[in-house]
C-alpha cells in the first residue's frame, strides 16, 4: 500500500507562474512514491494547468479537494479565521504521511513542511504592519487592534482549534521553507526563532538562445509600475550614469501603463528624456526579445523578498544591479553589483560601460547565477528537498 501525501494550494487561474508550478511539481514528483491529495481552496482546471506547464502529473492518481465552504457567509467568516479550512485539511491530513503547504502556514493537526508564499498574506495585522512600514497604530485604532487580536487568538482560535502562525512557528516539529535568507531574517525578527530551509522558489521562464543582438548601451527594467518599484528612481540612475559616462545610455521601461496616479508621474519624468521608453507590458516572445536584445537591468525595490524578474534578468544574459536590501542581493550574489545609495547604482552602470574587464567578469557571474536558477537546477533541488522530506 502507498503511502499518502497531501498538498494544499488555493487554486488555479488562467495566469500561471512560479506560484502554481511548485504544487504541480511537488505532486508530480511524489507521486514516484505517494498517492498525493491536492487540496484547493476554489474549483480548479488542474489538468490543464498541469498541460499547459508541461508538468507530468497523472491526473489519474491524483485525487483533488477542496476545503473553502461552499456557503457564502462561512466564505466570509472563513477568510478572516480560516476555521472551515483547518477542519477540512485536518480531516484529510489524518491518513497523510506528508502535509505541505505551498501557502503559507497552515494548520494540519499534525507536522507539517510549509513554503513562505506572500509575506502579506499571513493573515497576521501586527506582522503585515511590520512588513509594510505602516504607521504605529494609536488611541482607539490600537485598543480596537488589541481587542480584536485578544478575541482571536485568546477565545477564537482555542474554541474552533485553529492554530495561530505564531504558534505553528514556534512548534519545532513544524518545518518553514523562508524563500530567501531576508524573508527568514524578516521572519525571525517578529516571531521568534523556527525551523526552517531556505527554499528558492521556482523561476519558471527561461530564455532559449535567439539571434537578437545585444545593445551595449540599453538598460532595461520588467515588472509593475507601482511606487515601490520606484521606477523614477531606475530613470535618475541612468541619467546620472549618462553623465558619469558621457554615454548615450538608453533605458527601456515594460510594464502595464495603467491610469494610476504613480504611472502619470513615471510619464512626466520620462517625457522629453528621448532616452527613456515606456513600451507597456510585454509578453512571450515580445518579451524575450525585450530581456535578450538589452545587456543590462536595474531593480531598485527595497524590501522585494524574492524577485522573479531578477531571476529573468539574469537568465537572459543580463547583468543586473540591484539594491542592498531585501532578497534580491542573494539572487545577484555580487557586490560589486548592489548598491546602497542611487549614486553608488549610477557609478556601479558607468564603471560596467567603461570597463571591458569588469564587465566581462560581471557578465560571467551573472552567467552562472543564471544556470542556477534555471528549470533544470530547480527540479534538482526540489528532488533532493523531498528525499530529504521523505526519510
Amino acid at each position: 500500500m502507498n503511502r499518502k501525501a497531501l498538498i494544499y494550494f488555493t487554486q488555479f487561474n488562467a495566469a500561471l507562474g512560479g506560484s502554481e508550478y511548485l504544487p504541480l511539481t511537488l505532486a508530480a514528483d511524489l507521486q514516484e512514491k505517494y498517492d498525493v491529495t491536492l487540496a484547493l481552496n476554489w474549483k480548479s482546471d488542474v489538468a490543464r494547468a498541469a498541460e499547459t506547464m508541461h508538468i507530468p502529473v497523472d491526473m489519474s492518481r491524483l485525487k483533488v479537494e477542496y476545503v473553502k465552504p461552499k456557503r457564502k457567509f462561512l466564505q466570509r467568516l472563513d477568510a478572516i479565521l480560516p476555521f472551515y479550512r483547518t477542519w477540512r485539511l485536518k480531516d484529510l491530513a489524518k491518513d497523510a504521511d506528508i502535509c505541505i503547504s505551498t501557502v503559507n502556514m497552515f494548520d494540519f493537526g499534525k507536522p507539517a513542511h510549509h513554503f513562505v508564499f506572500m509575506l502579506r498574506h499571513f493573515g497576521d495585522n501586527a506582522f503585515i504592519d511590520r512588513i509594510s512600514h505602516a504607521k504605529p497604530k494609536t488611541g482607539a485604532a490600537l485598543l480596537g487592534r488589541k481587542f480584536r487580536t485578544f478575541l482571536a487568538e485568546r477565545i477564537l482560535r482555542p474554541l474552533l482549534g485553529v492554530r495561530s502562525t505564531r504558534t505553528i512557528l514556534a512548534d519545532p516539529r513544524e518545518h518553514i521553507y523562508p524563500n530567501s535568507l531576508y524573508v527568514e531574517k524578516v521572519m525571525r525578527d517578529f516571531y521568534g526563532p523556527f525551523t526552517s530551509t531556505i527554499f528558492y522558489p521556482p523561476t519558471i521562464c527561461d530564455f532559449q538562445e535567439a539571434d537578437v543582438d545585444k545593445d551595449p548601451l540599453l538598460v532595461v527594467y520588467i515588472g509593475q509600475i507601482f511606487p515601490e518599484k520606484r521606477i523614477t528612481e531606475i530613470i535618475g540612475i541612468v541619467e546620472r550614469a549618462r553623465e558619469l559616462s558621457g554615454c548615450d545610455i538608453r533605458l527601456d521601461v515594460a510594464g502595464p501603463l495603467s491610469q494610476t496616479p504613480y504611472v502619470k508621474t513615471v510619464k512626466a519624468l520620462a517625457s522629453g528624456k528621448e532616452w527613456v521608453s515606456l513600451r507597456g507590458g510585454v509578453y512571450g516572445k515580445d518579451k524575450a526579445t525585450f530581456l535578450l536584445s538589452a545587456t543590462y537591468a536595474i531593480h531598485a525595490e527595497r524590501d522585494e523578498a524574492f524577485g522573479i524578474s531578477v531571476t529573468e534578468y539574469l537568465k537572459a544574459g543580463l547583468i543586473p544591479i540591484v539594491p542592498d536590501e531585501g532578497g534580491t542581493p542573494e539572487i545577484v550574489d555580487s557586490p560589486a553589483l548592489t548598491y546602497h545609495t542611487n549614486e553608488d547604482a549610477a557609478r556601479i552602470l558607468a564603471h560596467l560601460i567603461a570597463d571591458a574587464d569588469f564587465r566581462e567578469r560581471e557578465r560571467a557571474h551573472c552567467a552562472e547565477r543564471g544556470r542556477f536558477f534555471s528549470r533544470d537546477a530547480y527540479a534538482e533541488r526540489q528532488r533532493k528537498l523531498l528525499k530529504e522530506i521523505a526519510q
